[in-house]
């Protein structure tokens, strides 16, 4: 008896399908894993590293700024 062929049909005969079966899975598992990690973190804040930006601009003569020639 002999592995009906549904999703994959190359040169790799029933080794095809367990192939894409277990790339199928192995993508279920890292988006259940993201999933289930994403809903642990819940609200908080993740970037808590980046400085807030600041509403004032800063000014001419900083040194961050200057003109080009």
């Amino acid at each position: 008896m002999t592995l009906p062929i549904f999703l994959a049909h190359g040169a790799l005969g029933p080794w095809d399908e367990i192939i894409f079966l277990s790339v199928f899975v192995v993508f279920l598992v890292i988006m259940g894993i993201a999933w289930v990690r994403s809903r642990v973190i819940g609200d908080r804040d993740v970037d808590d590293d980046e400085p807030a930006a600041s509403s004032e601009a800063p000014a001419d003569d900083s040194p961050d700024r200057f003109t080009l020639q």
